[in-house]
């Protein structure tokens, strides 16, 4: 499995959100760059960057110069947050994106993912499903789309994507542990490649996501702020050890 720290920023800083709730938001750094390259330090070659304004409001912070010095150092990045539109999808992968994640585009214009998909090829682009008791939210999680997560995944499949970012917002920032049989009843279901979100609180809880055997890779986001799991002990359980992920 890839193991992706989670760079999520809001007005500028480092922040992890509890449920996706942005007045419930703990501050971790005030420099994203030094952060990534923290995180690179430990052994990880992926970042997973997000830009919670523009995920929460439509309204992001423009992120190319940070892309761009991020992946200048090696460093892989999958980038979301807001990104609505071809456009920005093609901006964020010109300024150095290896990957971009689209969640509410995905959802409500099945049309842009089939276009960027046609365009880009399916190892650049990630769709976003964040679950609430099965049910697909959108807008920075906001919104119900009225649509069973597992109905979407398998018309997406339909379409060529392969890839896809499953987020429990139950869990999620609750330090409770990652939906493990959730999450790969989805993938088994499915039939895609599918990267865990969401509680990820224990190296247990990475143990549990590959032994499933269909499981792609996993964000981990408070955890690794607080100490409660190091990334070196990650990376070795997730089966990759430093700088030995798969790239695309």
């Amino acid at each position: 499995m890839i193991v992706f720290p989670a760079l999520d920023l809001r007005h500028g800083r480092v922040v992890r959100l509890v449920q996706g709730d942005p007045g419930r938001q703990t501050v971790f750094s005030d420099d994203p760059f030094a952060t990534a390259i923290r995180w690179q330090a430990g052994g990880a070659s992926w970042i997973h960057l997000v830009d919670l304004d523009g995920a929460l409001s439509g309204e992001g912070q423009d992120f190319v110069t940070l892309i761009k010095r991020i992946s200048q150092q090696q460093l892989l990045v999958q980038f979301g947050g807001g990104l609505r539109s071809f456009d920005a999808i093609t901006q964020a992968l010109e300024a150095g994106a290896t990957r971009v994640v689209i969640g509410t585009l995905a959802v409500g214009q099945p049309s842009v993912l089939r276009e960027a998909l046609a365009h880009f090829g399916p190892e650049k682009i990630v769709a976003a499903l964040d679950s609430r008791g099965g049910t697909a939210m959108s807008h920075g999680w906001q919104l119900d789309s009225g649509h069973a997560v597992v109905d979407i995944g398998r018309r997406w499949a339909a379409t060529g994507l392969r890839h896809v970012l499953y987020t429990d917002i139950r869990r999620d920032g609750l330090m409770g542990g990652v939906n493990v049989v959730e999450t790969a009843s989805f993938a088994q279901a499915t039939g895609l490649s599918v990267i865990a979100s969401g509680g990820v609180s224990s190296l247990a809880d990475i143990e549990a996501l590959r032994a499933t055997g269909v499981i792609e890779g996993v964000v981990i986001g408070r955890a690794l702020y607080t100490g409660e799991i190091g990334l070196k002990e990650a990376l070795e359980i997730a089966g990759a050890a430093a700088g030995k992920e798969k790239g695309c």
